[in-house]
């Protein structure tokens, strides 16, 4: 099974595999940038992690583990 990007720490790059989700959102997390090829870091987390906070093409996007979960990295 491949790793999602909620399983990340502080710290932590990937790539953008695949998403898994539902049309909707998955069409709302590719318009915010979340495209296969894609990389990504996780800057900061909220204290019991969720949201999470990621750098992607030079912005800072938060992420609910919830979304997160359904971002496969390879």
């Amino acid at each position: 099974m491949a790793m999602t990007m909620d399983e990340l720490t502080v710290g932590q790059r990937a790539c953008v595999g695949a998403i898994t989700a539902p049309k909707q959102l998955k069409r709302r997390l590719m318009d915010m940038g979340f495209t296969k090829g894609v990389d990504i870091e996780v800057v900061k987390m909220a204290p019991m992690g969720d949201p999470m906070e990621v750098t992607l093409r030079g912005y800072n996007l938060c992420i609910r583990k919830a979304e997160a979960r359904v971002i496969e990295l390879r």
